[in-house]
This record gives structure tokens, C-alpha cells and sequence, in this order.
């Protein structure tokens, strides 16, 4: 298991970041916030967890070890995978998922896109016994900007975390209608609420 990650950032995506390590450049999946805190070109460490599957190697990365936790906790639910774990905490910082969790806020959960309210039940009934209730959490750091085409770049983040093209499409043209100045991170979130929302 590889349970951190330090080294210089060769670059940032707006669904991952290459960390290299040992000269090998790792890619690295995260949440908007979590890569936020990472600037290339500089020294960064990521908590992370190693999924295995039989065709594939994948490393999802957290800024903090209690991110992580709730990461796989999230996968003990039958029905949550890792991407969609991961989409759980790009929506939801760790305080506002405990706080859901606990006191079965199941509104709050379905905001997560592929989260129904069967699903958000689940979770509660499962989870809400395994995680403390929060208190005042820290506020999220915001987005970082990231360059180029933003909508193609936030479409092609969508798709990567299991999204139709045409819905992601549609989300990411209704987050550029309200926010037409946010940056990439921010339209990602925004779009990751819309999809919640169908």
C-alpha cells in the first residue's frame, strides 16, 4: 500500500496532479480542493490509497490523513466506488459529510452526483455509526485558475470521474451560464452540484 506521496509537482490537471517520486512521475487523482494546494514546480505530499483493480493501478490522493479515512470508508458502502468516492469529497468537505453522515441529511448527500436517495440512505444507515460528529470545520481552500480551454478541460475532468460526455456537457455549459468569470476548479464544482441535482 502507498499511503503518502512526497515530491516535486510536474504538473496539475483539474482531476489530478503528476508527483514525482523517486524520478517517477506519478499521477496522482484528487479533488479541486485538495489539488489547490499543490503548486508546480514546488515540493508537495499527498496522503494517498492505492486502488487495485485486475486492469489497472490507481492513486487517489487527499490532503490530509482524515480525508483519506473517509475515503475508505465510503468504499465499505456497497454502490460507491472509488471515483464515486471521490466525487463525495469534491462535493462535501470532510465536516459537512460527517455532519450528513450522522444526522442523516440525506438532501445533503444526493447533492453527489450518482447518489440517490436509496444510495444516501444506505451510506447513513451504514456509516453514521463509524464516524464522530463534527464540529466547526475549516473553510475549503478556493480553486486554483488553471489554463487553457476551460470548458474542454472540465468537460474532460467530468468524463474521467465516470460521467456521460453529453450530461457533463450540459452541466459545464450551465455552470459557465452562472459563473461565467469562475475559474476551471470552481465550474468543476459547480458542475459536480448540477449533476448531483438531475
Amino acid at each position: 500500500m502507498i499511503s503518502s506521496v512526497r515530491g516535486e509537482v510536474l504538473s496539475i490537471g483539474l482531476d489530478h496532479a503528476v508527483v514525482e517520486v523517486g524520478g517517477v512521475g506519478l499521477a496522482v487523482n484528487a479533488t479541486p480542493a485538495t489539488l489547490a494546494t499543490l503548486r508546480r514546480g514546488e515540493q508537495g505530499r499527498l496522503a494517498t490509497a492505492l486502488v487495485v483493480r485486475e486492469d489497472s493501478l490507481t492513486l487517489f490522493g487527499f490532503a490530509d490523513d482524515e480525508q483519506r479515512e473517509l475515503f475508505h470508508l465510503l468504499l465499505t458502502v456497497a454502490g460507491i466506488g472509488p471515483r464515486m468516492a471521490l466525487a463525495t469529497l469534491a462535493v462535501l468537505d470532510p465536516a459537512a459529510l460527517r455532519r450528513a453522515l450522522v444526522e442523516r441529511e440525506i438532501k445533503t448527500l444526493t447533492r453527489v452526483p450518482g447518489i440517490g436517495p436509496k444510495l444516501a440512505e444506505r451510506m447513513a444507515l451504514e456509516l453514521r455509526d463509524k464516524v464522530d460528529a463534527p464540529g466547526p470545520g475549516p473553510v475549503a481552500p478556493a480553486g486554483a485558475a488553471v489554463g487553457g480551454p476551460r470548458r474542454a478541460q472540465v468537460v474532460e475532468a467530468l468524463v474521467g470521474l465516470g460521467f456521460p460526455v453529453k450530461p457533463a456537457e450540459q452541466a459545464v455549459d450551465s455552470a459557465l451560464a452562472a459563473q461565467a468569470d469562475a475559474d476551471a476548479s470552481t465550474l468543476l464544482r459547480t458542475a459536480l452540484g448540477g449533476l448531483g441535482r438531475r
